[in-house]
């Protein structure tokens, strides 16, 4: 249980700090776009934990869970945040580029698909070196909408490239459904055409995330090719607003900016069932246990940044 409870806290500790942030960007004190990525949170945890010890990370303008999840300092984000000089990159890089080489988080674009560009250089290098590390890089569902992704994914294979790309598929471009701009695209039958493996990861569970990422990190290493992990999931935070046109509200998907209606909670939850990676915890370990998990962490986060 001691290994599932220290789990469980990084992944409090994400949604917890998330919170604390979204908490600043409503009361209007970053001059910067913040993706907030409530509800991603057990992925983010998943692949920290799953990445070896010279892998690098690649990311997207959503990047906050993935470098929280790589960086034990929340008030190094924040006064990054802030364009503070002690912040993570010392003021210069905001949000939607922060990076932290020395925590293995390589290259983070604002331009959707570009990143996934320079992870296959990434992956390539190590390669040449024979370095043994796999590059991972996280997209998104809007991304594979890019031709990047399809050449990125045929220059990996092609290439015999050890790499994991993860797509979250959190069914969102911006502020259109997936069902409102284009047709089904089979992720599974693009990756396995371009000569990439495939996985799909589904439930929120951390635990089994964890698992199934450390297999596929391992599979692409001695198989030396590209696996594309796709997992669906709702980024939490959304709310309705009443309109003339939309008495019951019109549903508002947030692409960036702060969560209006999500409110710090020493018990975090946002949502039920798979949608939220907590309620999914509670399957595995006493809701009593993580809402005294979560109280403490809360105190101990805003200790660190007042």
């Amino acid at each position: 249980m001691s290994n599932q409870l220290e789990t469980a806290r990084e992944v409090l500790r994400l949604r917890l700090s998330q919170m604390l942030i979204n908490e600043r960007y409503k009361a209007r004190e970053f001059r910067i776009p913040i993706h907030l990525a409530l509800g991603h949170e057990a992925l983010a945890v998943a692949v920290a934990a799953a990445m070896g010890p010279h892998d690098q990370l690649v990311l997207s303008h959503r990047n906050l869970h993935y470098n929280l999840a790589r960086c034990r300092s929340l008030r190094a984000i924040v006064d990054e945040f802030l364009l503070r000089e002690d912040g993570l990159a010392g003021g210069k890089l905001g949000s939607m580029n922060l990076i932290n080489p020395d925590a293995g988080v390589l290259y983070a674009s604002s331009i959707l698909g570009n990143n996934l560009s320079v992870a296959a250089g990434v992956a390539l290098a190590e390669r040449v070196t024979d370095s043994g590390a796999v590059s991972f890089v996280v997209t998104g569902d809007g991304a594979i909408e890019e031709g990047a992704f399809y050449e990125t994914l045929l220059h990996m294979a092609g290439q015999d490239l050890a790499a994991v790309i993860v797509v979250e598929n959190n069914g969102w471009s911006l502020a259109s459904r997936i069902e409102e701009r284009r047709g089904p695209i089979d992720l599974e039958r693009v990756a396995t055409g371009c000569g990439a493996g495939y996985r799909r990861l589904a439930g929120n569970d951390v635990f089994a995330y964890i698992d199934a990422v450390e297999e596929v990190r391992a599979a692409g290493a001695a198989e030396r090719r590209p696996i594309v992990v796709e997992v669906p999931l709702k980024t939490l935070g959304d709310w309705r607003l009443p309109t003339p046109e939309f008495p019951d509200g019109k549903y508002i998907n947030y692409h960036a900016g702060p969560a209006p209606t999500v409110e710090v909670a020493a018990w975090p939850l946002l949502g039920d069932g798979e949608d939220d990676p907590l309620a999914v915890l509670c399957a595995h370990l006493p809701e009593a246990t993580l809402r005294a998990e979560a109280q403490t962490m809360l105190a101990a986060l805003e200790d660190e940044i007042a």
